[in-house]
């Protein structure tokens, strides 16, 4: 193999290397982000189901007229 295809190779490696961190990086901070929102949307769906349970009328469950 000559020198300058050998070098050129060890360069592209070394770009792949640091495009891979960098994406393993961004894709490890969306998963925080995923996360946390996640955790928003659990805590607010209970908040709105405890909002509902109050404000939901007591209806009896009956037959409907025509039964």
């Amino acid at each position: 193999m000559s020198e300058k295809r050998l070098e050129k190779l060890e360069m592209l490696v070394a770009e792949q290397e640091k495009t891979i961190e960098e994406l393993s990086a961004g894709l490890a901070e969306q998963w925080k982000t995923v996360d946390l929102l996640q955790k928003k949307l659990d805590r607010l769906t209970e908040r709105f189901l405890a909002l509902e349970e109050q404000t939901a009328p007591d209806v009896p469950v009956t037959k409907p007229p025509h039964w």
